[in-house]
């Protein structure tokens, strides 16, 4: 069996050693999942509200260890780890009401009454990543459970922490055995037997597009449905009409959040061409006043990267020749994956900078002509997650907001991710959506039912 040996990232301590699931391993916990889910959906729904209700309060009475949990591993700032276990516990509630609300239809029909049922799918296989790894496993898990399924889920290598621990509150709480198992281990060992094993009845992947594809095609050879949250290039898009000084105040939080280690993140602010010296001249010092340093501080806005590999990755792009820097923040020295905020001033709107993800604490200003050329550019990539618009005028908002193919938007803000509201992607960020009032449909199947009640013909 082979294991993981986990980093602090703020200061390159070894934290502890994380043993693989094997592929025996996994089979074993698909077995039992696959009896406590029988047990589970057999369940009354007020009885599967009432123990996600409870596995809710265990998760509320440690959030605090979860959070230093995230800060030793993630690199997380313990305010923003905090945020994240509280979320748990608040998308767990949300869902707690999903049970007693799943109640199908009764269609009329001739001849008789059609009704509907929301059947669970079985067992689950949830995939999440290493940049939020509490926040996105409770999405899968959460409104799967509700629905009456059993939950298989894989951590990421670098940051299993918080995962392994919530698996160990779901049996505090007194989840039934079986029913929510955490295997850590390799992508290419337990992911790929999720996505391989005929009793795994759906895949829900949070990671990069690339993986994102190959979960998608070995799920389409077991017509297996999927859920799929990758990447993305969002853009933020400033319009001279906006109120110039609270885009810029705003705009350095919006991409160095979790240092830049976010799918949502607003790597690309693109500002109308008339306005984009006043712009850079409010940007700059906002960006050097973003707090970087030690995660354990309440003051400090961002941390570390995760890992000396993933620094490395994100430094090639500032190495490259198309890395024109404007103006950089601060950071510590020392020991620990530190970057300082950087913003970049790329000469073409081709440039590696500006087109691919980099995922760490580094944004690309391009400047646009009109509404017509902002769309457009806020549409000139693969991506389509997510993304602001900063105007003071309504029917731009509206308009510019109907036109940028992306799943998820916010108008002089930059919210993206709320619990009570769906969540996804367009084109190669994504299939699905998760979150919301319907996410725990999304782990059934629909039942239709007919009830003859026309007598029958007596001869």
């Amino acid at each position: 069996m082979t294991s993981t040996t986990l980093i602090n990232p703020s200061d390159e301590s070894v934290l502890q050693t994380v043993e693989h699931t094997s592929l025996e391993q996994v089979d074993e916990a698909v077995a039992r999942a696959v009896a406590a889910q029988r047990s589970w959906a057999a369940l009354a729904p007020a009885d599967r509200a009432a123990a996600l209700r409870r596995f809710a309060a265990t998760v509320d009475a440690h959030v605090e260890e979860l959070a230093q949990l995230e800060v030793r591993n993630s690199g997380h700032p313990i305010g923003s780890a905090r945020w994240e276990a509280g979320h748990v516990r608040d998308v767990l509630n949300y869902y707690s009401g999903a049970p007693e609300r799943m109640i199908g239809q009764q269609i009329p029909v001739a001849g008789g009454i059609d009704i509907t049922f929301h059947e669970p799918l079985g067992v689950i296989g949830v995939i999440v990543p290493w940049n939020f790894p509490m926040t996105i496993a409770s999405w899968g898990f959460a409104p799967a459970l509700a629905a009456g399924n059993a939950v298989l889920l894989k951590p990421a290598d670098w940051t299993p922490l918080t995962a392994i621990r919530l698996g160990e509150l779901g049996l505090e709480s007194g989840l039934p055995e079986g029913l929510f198992q955490v295997l850590p281990g390799r992508g290419s060992v337990v992911g790929e037997r999720f996505v391989t094993h005929p009793q795994v009845a759906k895949i829900v992947f949070t990671g990069s597009t690339d993986v994102g594809k190959q979960v998608a095609a070995g799920c389409a050879a077991l017509v297996k449905p999927v859920t799929l949250e990758l990447g993305g290039k969002s853009a933020n898009v400033v319009f001279a009409d906006s109120d110039l000084e609270r885009a810029a105040a705003t705009a350095p939080g919006a991409v160095f959040d979790n240092a830049g280690q976010d799918c949502c993140a607003r790597s690309r602010i693109l500002v109308e061409r008339k306005v984009l010296d006043r712009f850079l001249e409010l940007l700059e010092p906002s960006v050097k006043a973003f707090t970087v340093g030690s995660p354990a501080d309440e003051r400090t806005e961002m941390g570390p990267l995760v890992s000396a590999a993933h620094r490395d990755s994100v430094q090639a792009f500032l190495d490259g020749p198309d890395a024109v820097v404007a103006f950089r923040g601060s950071a510590p020295e020392g020991p620990g994956y530190w970057m300082a905020p950087t913003v970049l001033l790329p000469a073409s709107r081709a440039d590696r900078v500006a087109t691919e993800e980099i995922f760490g604490p580094v944004v690309s200003v391009l400047p646009f002509e009109d509404e017509a050329d902002a769309i457009a550019l806020a549409n000139d990539s693969i991506y389509g997650l997510s993304g602001s618009i900063w105007t003071n005028d309504l029917g731009r908002g509206i308009r510019v907001a109907r036109g940028v193919q992306s799943g998820n938007l916010s108008v002089n803000s930059h919210s993206s991710v709320r619990y009570t509201t769906p969540f996804g992607g367009m084109k190669q960020s994504g299939l699905g959506r998760e979150l919301g009032p319907d996410a725990a449909l999304h782990f059934t199947d629909t039942k239709n039912v007919f009830f003859a009640t026309t007598p029958p013909v007596v001869e």
